[in-house]
């Protein structure tokens, strides 16, 4: 029987390396400290005070005090949660489909070797990246119900009852969701563009050897291979769509009536305006809960799908 020889034992480290040691780990205790202090001031314990405040009733005037769940039983019974939860599913049905359509879209017409490529890619991104509020106020002017050209463009080919956009209860959600999705499909474009071009150029060959045509090889091909990418798009859109509030506020600003009232500025104004920030936490709290729960259900089906 052969006996097996131990490894040698480590040398005993002398001071020196003890101090280098404990010199880099101060160097990297450096870089992530004043990071990790910033996310807990700021962003840590204002959410764990929020969801504190969710069961409290406190107006900053006077010390909080712990009411348990009236918050949510005062929500059930409040007209402006209902509609501001409706406008909410409202917008993120039509924004997130309409963003993730027309960012693949412009990914595959981009994708294309055609002269000025980099100028229309760069044209295509230059909204996301523009300010919000520049972006609201053009918009608001291209939807003016009377002097806008969308509407004399409409009234040229022969509507002759044009919507009235932001002025209108039933025309202002879809105007904020076509802004949106102007401003945000660039932004998704590159994510696709990426997705495209590490896709196997031999995939293609060999299909058109075996006589697809097109469209064979966008929906056999393209889309399977931007499975990961379109999944990660979808995420993104349904946070980003779940807590809008900045272009609706600039927009419209929940108007006319309470059209276009989202969670997100019901929250502000409960909680800033009104000064009710128990309730205000509390609403948040459900929101959260809301985008936590459809996020968990989006990686679920896919990891069924992919299992």
């Amino acid at each position: 029987m052969t006996k097996t020889k131990a490894p040698p034992a480590p040398p005993p480290r002398g001071p020196e390396q003890r101090r280098r040691t404990r010199r880099n780990t101060l160097i990297g205790w450096s870089f992530i400290f004043p990071n990790f202090l910033g996310f807990a001031l700021f962003t840590l314990v204002p959410v764990i005070a929020a969801f504190v405040l969710a069961f409290m009733e406190w107006d900053s005037y006077r010390a909080p005090e712990w009411i348990g769940l009236d918050n949510f039983a005062e929500m059930l019974e409040d007209e402006n949660f209902r509609v501001a939860l409706g406008n909410t599913l409202y917008y993120a049905a039509g924004h997130i489909p309409l963003t993730m359509l027309a960012a693949l879209g412009l990914a595959i017409v981009l994708n294309r070797k055609i002269r000025g490529v980099a100028f229309f890619r760069t044209a295509a991104f230059f909204p996301y990246v523009t300010s919000l509020v520049a972006v609201a106020v053009v918009w608001n002017m291209l939807f003016n119900p009377t002097m806008g050209p969308v509407n004399q463009f409409l009234g040229a080919i022969g509507v002759s009852d044009p919507p009235g956009w932001v002025a209108s209860t039933d025309w202002a959600m879809p105007a904020v969701i076509i802004t949106s999705v102007w401003r945000d499909m660039g932004y998704y474009m590159v994510l696709y563009l990426a997705g495209l071009q590490s896709i196997p150029e031999e995939y293609y060959e060999a299909a058109r050897v075996d006589g697809a045509n097109a469209w064979h090889r966008f929906w056999h091909i393209t889309l399977p291979s931007l499975r990961p990418t379109t999944f990660f798009v979808l995420v993104m859109l349904t946070v980003q769509s779940f807590k809008v509030l900045d272009l609706i506020v600039v927009m419209t600003d929940g108007g006319p009536g309470r059209s276009t009232l989202v969670l997100s500025q019901l929250v502000y104004r409960e909680g800033i305006t009104e000064g009710h920030f128990g309730y205000s936490s509390a609403i948040a709290l459900v929101l959260f809960v809301i985008v936590l729960g459809v996020t968990v259900l989006q990686f679920r089906l896919n990891e069924r799908r992919n299992g």
